[in-house]
């Protein structure tokens, strides 16, 4: 890491997470070079499907920390129905 990449990367750290959350956004976007227009109209009809599930009260949604639990194989419980 040079230098002048570790002086960003500590004043970075010093933003309020959610700011560091969009730096960390931005660059991740910055990485993709290409746009797959099929992946990228999959991912928004998903979501759109997904809204219209939360919308109509099919499905019930779950506290950040308990999802990312769940995501990293901390949490053995199950799922809420």
């Amino acid at each position: 890491m040079t230098p002048a990449v570790a002086e960003a990367v500590k004043n970075v750290l010093r933003l309020p997470p959610r700011e560091r959350a969009d730096v960390a956004a931005r660059l991740v976007e910055s990485l993709d070079e290409e746009v797959d227009e099929g992946v990228a109209a999959a991912w928004d009809a998903e979501i759109a499907r997904r809204i219209r599930e939360l919308d109509a009260g099919l499905v019930e949604p779950i506290p950040w920390p308990q999802a990312r639990s769940m995501i990293l194989g901390m949490d053995d419980a199950p799922a809420p129905s």
